[in-house]
């Protein structure tokens, strides 16, 4: 009804072996496509369809794939004019083109978060004097090690929380629009990126923006700035 853009109270024609029945959208369900039941279904209303052509459908559970073809066997068999359709062999087409939507939309989110990664890494490295600088005036100043250590991890551990978390939540906006807007799909939204990508890529930017401070901590200002010129 969507795609056709019907609502409650729309006509529809439809051509039964040449006869144009005029029909009214009395309602209209929701169906699950992901589950492989009849939902192409159009519900007429008695007295309609008794005098025209009509054909059966009837679905069928076997426990496997055995079991499925000795039942197609005996059917065809004794109902040639019987069409069997297995609905496993559909059922794994579907899946599987579904789980390559699915790894798309997950490639791209991590995707995403890896350029996050690269941006954010380079901008503390871009910004190593400046912190250099920042540290020696410190120390100059009269801070002691444990201060500016202190200091400097407290604004890179806050720096890679940011950083990492509004990567992670662009990207799982990409994702989520990616999914509806352009593959239909429901988007569920993996914690892997909050559990795993937000801590190691916090740990990073410490690390890095620690170890640009390091020879700060363990010589004097005037030979940093010597070594830094």
């Amino acid at each position: 009804s969507q795609n056709a853009d019907l609502s409650l109270g729309d006509k529809l024609v439809f051509n039964v072996q040449g006869v144009l029945m005029e029909t009214t959208v009395g309602s209209i369900r929701t169906v699950d496509w992901a589950q492989l039941q009849m939902n192409f279904m159009i519900v007429f209303p008695a007295g309609v369809l008794e005098k025209a052509p009509q054909f059966h459908v009837v679905t069928a559970y076997v426990p496997d794939a055995p079991s499925s073809a000795l039942l197609q066997r005996e059917l065809v068999k004794k109902f040639p004019n019987v069409s069997v359709i297995d609905l496993r062999q559909i059922y794994t087409v579907v899946e599987d083109v579904l789980d390559k939507v699915a790894w798309v939309i997950n490639f791209m989110a991590f995707f995403s978060i890896l350029t996050g990664i690269i941006v954010l890494i380079g901008s503390v490295r871009t910004s190593k004097y400046q912190r250099i600088r920042e540290s020696v005036l410190l120390r100059t100043m009269g801070a002691k090690s444990k201060q500016i250590l202190k200091i400097t991890s407290l604004e890179y551990f806050y720096l890679g929380v940011l950083g990492s978390l509004v990567g992670i939540l662009l990207s799982l906006i990409g994702s989520q629009l990616l999914a509806t807007l352009l593959f239909e799909e429901p988007f569920v939204p993996s914690g892997v990126p909050f559990y795993l990508f937000l801590p190691g890529i916090t740990i990073l930017v410490l690390f890095i923006g620690l170890s640009n401070i390091r020879s700060v901590l363990t010589s004097p200002p005037l030979e940093v700035l010597r070594k830094e010129v």
